[in-house]
C-alpha cells in the first residue's frame, strides 16, 4: 500500500505537489509590491498646469497599497486556521506572534522613517493595523464579512468628524512626514498622524485588513472560489467607481467641493482620478460621496477592496493554469512576493540616496523604475529557488516562533 501510494505520489508533477503555501497569493504580493515602486519612481501626474493623470497614476495609485494591506489580511487568515479560525491557547499563540512580529516591522518602518525620501512609507501603519484587527482573528467568515462592511461603511464618516478636531488642536496632531524613532517623543501627533490624519489612515484602513481576512476564511483551493472572488471583485470596483464618478461629475459633487477647497496647486478634476492626499477633506460632506484613490472614503475602500479581490481571483487561477500546464508561470511575481518586507526596505533605501539629486547620467525615471523592478524580481526568484527566507522576513519569523513560545528555525 505505503510503495503505491508513494510511487503514485513520484508521478505528479513538482508544481502540483503540495508547497504549503498558495502561490497565487505571493504572486498577487508581489505585483502589489511592484505597483507600489511604479508610484514610487514614476509620475503620476504630468508636469504641467492642469497636473494631468498619468497611465500610472491611473492604474496603481491607490490600488497597489490597498492590494498590499488586504493581502495581509489574508496572509493572517491563512496563517491562523485559514477555513476555521483558531480557539483557545493556539489563538492566543498566534496573537502574540502576530502582535511581536507587527513591532519589528514597526521597528523597520520608524527606521526608515529617518532618511530623507520623498516617499509614503507604509511600514508603521502596517504593523499598527496588525495589531488593530488581533481581536478579529477568532471571527469566521461570516461575522468578519459583516465587520468588513460596517467599517467600509461607517469608518469614513468617524473619520470626517474626527479630522478636523485632530487638525484644530495646537499644534495639530498631524506629522507631514514619515514616522520615526524622533517621533515617540511626541506620541499624541504620532497616533493622530498614524489613525486618521496621514497618509495611511490605519482606522479606515483597517477596512482592507477585515477584507483580507475574510478572503483568506474562504476555501481557497475550490475551484470556483477565485472565479467568485475575481467576477464579485470586478463588480464592486466598477460599482462604486461609478458611483464616485456620477456623485462628482452629474450629480454636483465637484462643483460643491470647489466652492470649499482652498488649495490651488491642486486641480481637482486631477486628483479626484489620482491622489487626494494633501488635500484636507473638510467644509462639505460631498468629501465623503468620492471614490478618489487615498480619500479613505466608503466608495474608494469599497473599490480598492473590490480591485484587491479581483486580482487574488485572477493569481489563484494564473496559479491553477500553471499546475495544469505544470509551469511555474507566477515564479517571477511570487518570488517577489515571498519577501516583500526585504525588497520593500531596500528599495526605499536605495531610493532615499538619490533624494534632491540628479539620476546617473544616462538613467531615466523609466530606467530606474524598470531596475528596481527587475532586481527584485531577479532576488526573489533566487530566494524562492534556494528555499530561503528574505533577512526580514526570517527576522519576523523567529519574532513569532518566540513569541508563540517555539524553537528558532535556521534562515
Amino acid at each position: 500500500m505505503t510503495s503505491r501510494a508513494t510511487a503514485r505520489s513520484s508521478r505528479i508533477p513538482r508544481s502540483q505537489q503540495p508547497t504549503g503555501r498558495l502561490r497565487g497569493i505571493d504572486a498577487a504580493r508581489g505585483l502589489a509590491l511592484l505597483g507600489m515602486m511604479a508610484t514610487h519612481l514614476l509620475p503620476t501626474f504630468e508636469a504641467n498646469a492642469d497636473l494631468t493623470p498619468t497611465w500610472i497614476g491611473l492604474t496603481f495609485s491607490g490600488r497597489a497599497a490597498a492590494l498590499f494591506a488586504v493581502l495581509a489580511g489574508v496572509g493572517l487568515a491563512l496563517s491562523t486556521g485559514k477555513q476555521v479560525p483558531f480557539e483557545g491557547a493556539a489563538l492566543s499563540a498566534a496573537r502574540r506572534g502576530i502582535a511581536l512580529r507587527a513591532l519589528v516591522i514597526a521597528a523597520v518602518g520608524l527606521s526608515l522613517g529617518g532618511l530623507e525620501v520623498n516617499l509614503a512609507i507604509i511600514l508603521v501603519h502596517y504593523a499598527l493595523l496588525f495589531l488593530c484587527v488581533l481581536p478579529f482573528l477568532g471571527l469566521k467568515l461570516k461575522a468578519l464579512s459583516a465587520w468588513a462592511a460596517g467599517w467600509i461603511v461607517v469608518s469614513p464618516v468617524l473619520a470626517y468628524l474626527l479630522r478636523p478636531w485632530l487638525m484644530a488642536a495646537e499644534p495639530p496632531l498631524n506629522l507631514g512626514h514619515n514616522p520615526s524613532w524622533e517621533d515617540l517623543s511626541t506620541p499624541f501627533p504620532l497616533l493622530g498622524d498614524l489613525f486618521l490624519t496621514g497618509y495611511y489612515p490605519v482606522f479606515q484602513w483597517l477596512a482592507y485588513l477585515l477584507v483580507g481576512l475574510a478572503i483568506g476564511r474562504l476555501a481557497l483551493s475550490k475551484a470556483m472560489i477565485p472565479v467568485v472572488l475575481l467576477t464579485a471583485g470586478i463588480a464592486v470596483a466598477a460599482l462604486a467607481k461609478a458611483l464616485g464618478t456620477a456623485a462628482m461629475e452629474n450629480w454636483g459633487g465637484r462643483a460643491a467641493l470647489e466652492d470649499v477647497l482652498n488649495a490651488p496647486g491642486y486641480p481637482l478634476d486631477s486628483v479626484l482620478q489620482v491622489n487626494l492626499t494633501g488635500i484636507r477633506q473638510e467644509g462639505s460632506w460631498w468629501w465623503l460621496a468620492a471614490a478618489a484613490p487615498h480619500s479613505a472614503t466608503t466608495l474608494d475602500l469599497a473599490h480598492t477592496s473590490g480591485v484587491a479581490a479581483a486580482v487574488v481571483g485572477a493569481c489563484l487561477l494564473l496559479g491553477r493554469l500553471a499546475e495544469w500546464l505544470d509551469l511555474d508561470l507566477l515564479l517571477p511575481l511570487r518570488g517577489a512576493g515571498a519577501m516583500t518586507l526585504t525588497l520593500y526596505t531596500v528599495h526605499v533605501w536605495v531610493v532615499s540616496g538619490f533624494y534632491l539629486k540628479p539620476l546617473p547620467a544616462g538613467w531615466t525615471e523609466d530606467g530606474m523604475y524598470f531596475a528596481h523592478a527587475a532586481t527584485a524580481i531577479i532576488v526573489g526568484m533566487v530566494f524562492v529557488l534556494l528555499k530561503w527566507r528574505g533577512p526580514l522576513e526570517w527576522v519576523g519569523h523567529a519574532a513569532n516562533q518566540v513569541a508563540r513560545g517555539e524553537r528558532i528555525g535556521r534562515p
